[in-house]
């Protein structure tokens, strides 16, 4: 007789299993599909290494300990514990980094410094994942035949175009298929790995980290372009933080634990066993582990697996991009709604037409992954160092560990990621410099955002005038009232908004009721309905609202709004009016920031999603008045 324990047990087992299935479409789809290119990479890339018995077994060895030392322990075990009340990821590092700072100026620059760095970092990421992985999978049709090679990079440029072209229907029709497929994916993965590990079983004692380290011992000379090579095995390690929030983290770890890296781990020591009876496989070792009759449907799903990757990477970059909009960092943009369920799948034309040409662009430019190869490591090592400097604050603060033993901790990641780094650093010339270039234009731009609107909000508040005088003075000569409700948006909850004084100096009249917006993110996730909104009524039938929502939630100011009722504050649609300011900005020299980053800022400003758009305020009750503000 099973008591109600156990059947709770049961249903949240399955459910488990559940999240775990569709985790390994969205989560692993990345670190999923590097064994087609990373074995490769080491014995036939731009710089290879000698197909030798003992190279074989050392790097082996290293793909091996890099996936437990990097992913399992790091990652798996310690990263995704540091979640900001579930959610994981960059932004939520920065998040948690930043309130543990609080009070320190310094220390919150420089976080803030290291964290933009490695939002940077994840769109270089983000450009070259689907143009490596996507062309590795088509290049298996070289394998079948040389004939095809004139036809892999055209059918490359259309299987993305077509990634890219479906991202507004959203992720909703085709995620139901990404687990199943992904599950069949990491199958055959283990299959081919068993197939071949059974001719060479003495491949596995590669698993003895001493073939490790006495390859790097042997070949001082070799030992720093292998690592570069083998951190392509740890690429996409950073999403199963990141995508904490859609799937929580058990579902994860379990996924990686008992099915993912027994997969990986096979299949990549599958390679070496072959490479160690056909030296000659070394050429393109993933695409001949199977049989001739399976290589056609092997390259068909290995496509359908690497656009699955790729659709992973493009949704976290909209996520990312979201979240730094909420936090500060970039401007606003058009953000599309692709379900009415899930909050999270989103689509942003202006990224996802943006990345689409970027990733063209890799394709054309490098031609083959062997190229594209130099261009991936770096990004990816980059930010690891970063996650691991951003968690060594973390777990100093939040966790109470204090910082010697958060620095030990850290320290030994940071030494096998640093290794990375260097070895990395020596692809810049071949390609490397491409993630780079990319990295710090979206730095300089979230930097000169960030510093812009500081500027701007002190300008503004250098004219502002006090809301509780103004209200006072308004008791002695009050305009004449109009019938309804005005509603100015209002950055500064103790001042009078640009746009009421304006209003009040051209229109001469001030609506029956006024009520002033001030909209605040938070460093959390989401804020509950039950605290979004903070209602305060002053004197003349002025009141003061403020909106707060988590760097997640989708701001909607009208729907807010309603939530006012509770505190006597009714809204009728069709007698509310919304007012909004809009600056236009004039740079000038010798101010607060370069001209060359001012000029910049105003056209970021410039071109800047609108207010209305981005709180989802009707267009038809919207009355913008226009103020100029020198920076």
């Amino acid at each position: 007789m099973s008591s109600s324990h156990d059947l709770a047990g049961n249903v949240s087992g399955k459910r488990l299993a559940v999240l775990a299935l569709a985790a390994l479409g969205v989560v692993y789809g990345d670190i999923g599909t590097s064994p087609l290119y990373a074995v490769k990479e080491v014995f036939a890339g731009n710089h290879p290494i000698p197909v030798t018995e003992a190279n074989i077994f050392g790097s082996l060895s290293l793909f091996f300990w890099a996936l437990i030392i990097v992913v399992s322990i790091k990652y798996v075990i310690f990263i995704m514990r540091a979640d900001n009340r579930g959610e994981g990821g960059i932004m939520a590092m920065i998040a948690l980094a930043l309130h543990d700072a609080q009070g320190k100026p310094v220390q919150m620059k420089m976080i803030m410094i290291v964290g933009i760095l490695g939002a940077a970092m994840f769109y270089g990421d983000g450009m070259v994942t689907p143009a490596m992985s996507v062309l590795s999978a088509v290049e298996g049709l070289e394998v079948a035949t040389p004939a095809f090679k004139p036809f892999v990079i055209p059918l490359t440029m259309i299987v993305l175009f077509g990634l890219f072209f479906v991202q507004r229907r959203g992720t909703a029709v085709v995620g139901a298929f990404f687990g199943p497929v992904m599950l069949l994916w990491f199958s055959v993965l283990a299959l081919l790995g068993v197939y071949n590990i059974v001719d060479h079983p003495a491949i596995l004692s590669a698993l003895n980290p001493l073939y490790g380290v006495e390859f790097l011992f042997a070949n001082k000379a070799l030992a720093l372009v292998a690592m570069g090579n083998v951190v392509l095995a740890v690429t996409g390690a950073e999403a199963l933080y990141a995508d904490m929030g859609h799937f929580g983290r058990k579902p994860i770890q379990r996924a990686w634990f008992a099915f993912v890296l027994p997969a990986l781990v096979l299949n990549y020591f599958g390679q070496g066993a072959l490479i160690l009876g056909e030296p000659e496989a070394a050429k393109n070792p993933f695409f001949h582990l199977a049989p001739d009759w399976a290589l056609f449907p092997l390259v068909g799903l290995a496509t359908v697996a690497t656009v699955i990757a790729s659709q992973a990477v493009i949704s976290g970059a909209f996520s990312v991009t979201r979240q730094a909009m909420q936090l500060g960092f970039m401007p606003r943009m058009e953000v599309q709604h692709t379900s009415e369920r899930e909050a999270g799948q989103i689509y942003l034309p202006a990224v996802n037409w943006g990345l689409m040409v970027a990733v063209m662009i890799l394709v054309l430019g490098f031609k083959s992954s062997n190229n594209l190869a130099a261009a991936y490591g770096i990004a990816v090592t980059g930010d690891m160092v970063i996650t691991s400097i951003l968690a060594t604050v973390v777990v100093a603060r939040s966790w109470k560990w204090g910082w010697g033993r958060a620095i030990a901790l850290f320290s030994c990641f940071l030494v096998v990621e640093l290794i990375f780094l260097a070895a990395n650093i020596l692809k810049i010339p071949d390609g490397g410099w491409f993630p780079l270039v990319a990295g710090v234009a979206v730095f300089v731009l979230m930097t000169t955002w960030k510093r812009g609107r500081q500027l701007l909000s002190e300008r503004l508040k250098g004219e502002r005038l006090e809301l509780s005088m103004f209200i006072e003075s308004l008791s002695t000569s009050m305009p004449t009232r109009v019938y309804g409700t005005s509603v100015f948006l209002n950055a500064d909850p103790k001042g009078v908004p640009h746009a009421l004084l304006h209003n009040l100096m051209h229109n001469k009249v001030l609506h029956e009721r006024v009520v002033l917006v001030s909209v605040q993110f938070y460093d959390v996730p989401f804020v509950p309905d039950i605290d979004r909104v903070e209602v305060k009524q002053m004197k003349e039938n002025f009141w003061s609202v403020i909106v707060q929502y988590g760097f997640k939630d989708d701001p909607d100011i009208p729907a807010a709004l309603l939530l006012c009722a509770e505190n006597g504050l009714e809204f009728s649609a069709l007698e509310t009016s919304y007012f909004i300011g809009r600056e236009t900005l004039i740079p000038r020299l010798n101010s607060d920031m370069a001209f060359w980053r001012e000029k910049l800022f105003v056209a970021m400003f410039r071109n800047a999603g609108s207010a209305t758009a981005f709180f989802k305020i009707p267009s038809n009750r919207v009355v913008e008045l226009g103020t100029q503000v020198v920076l």
